[in-house]
């Protein structure tokens, strides 16, 4: 089988070499890789959230299956694109995507499932925001609406950095294609 793993972090690193200890793993080709993946696959320097991009490369390599990593590929539809191509791809549709774009989304989901979660406000202005701070007290959990790869997300008992991360958040962090621009702000209780 000749597999594409799409994303250059640690994540498909880990995803390649498990690949290349498949004896029915024939070969390995990975989008954008990095030097260290380069000794497990060949790398292919792409837009891996380009959904023509990727099915033009896994079409050209012949690839049996395409393994999306990152979290961006997902949310812009990268799978959709390869679904509608008939190339097999281990990776959940735009739609479902949605639930780790948008963290606004994931809690209403969750709240509607009847899913245990903390509680949380969607603030769209800075008195929205203060507000929520108000409501919640320290420790502030602010969180970004959108792909922030991990890093979306601080917890501390200062309010003047929890109200600073919020604006940071809502003007410099990527957005989910939804169009989604909260900051949600929640406490663990």
């Amino acid at each position: 089988m000749k597999a594409l793993v799409l994303g250059g972090g640690g994540r498909e690193h880990a995803l390649v070499r498990a690949l290349s200890l498949d004896p029915g793993v024939t070969s390995i080709h990975c989008a954008p890789g990095n030097p260290g993946i380069s000794e497990l696959a060949e790398n292919h320097v792409i837009n891996v959230t380009d959904g023509l991009a990727v099915t033009e490369l896994a079409a050209r390599i012949r690839a049996e299956l395409v393994v999306i990593g990152p979290e961006a590929p997902l949310v812009a539809g990268v799978a959709d694109a390869l679904r509608d191509r008939g190339i097999p791809v281990f990776g959940p549709d735009k739609a479902a995507a949605h639930l780790e774009g948008s963290k606004a989304f994931a809690k209403e989901v969750m709240e509607a499932a009847g899913v245990p979660t903390a509680r949380a406000r969607v603030c769209r202005t800075a008195g929205q925001v203060s507000d929520a701070l108000k409501e919640f007290g320290p420790p502030y959990v602010v969180k970004n609406d959108g792909l922030a790869s991990g890093k979306g997300v601080v917890v501390c008992d200062d309010r003047a950095r929890a109200v600073a991360w919020s604006s940071r958040s809502s003007s410099t962090v990527p957005r989910c294609p939804c169009s989604c621009s909260a900051t949600a702000c929640t406490r663990f209780r």
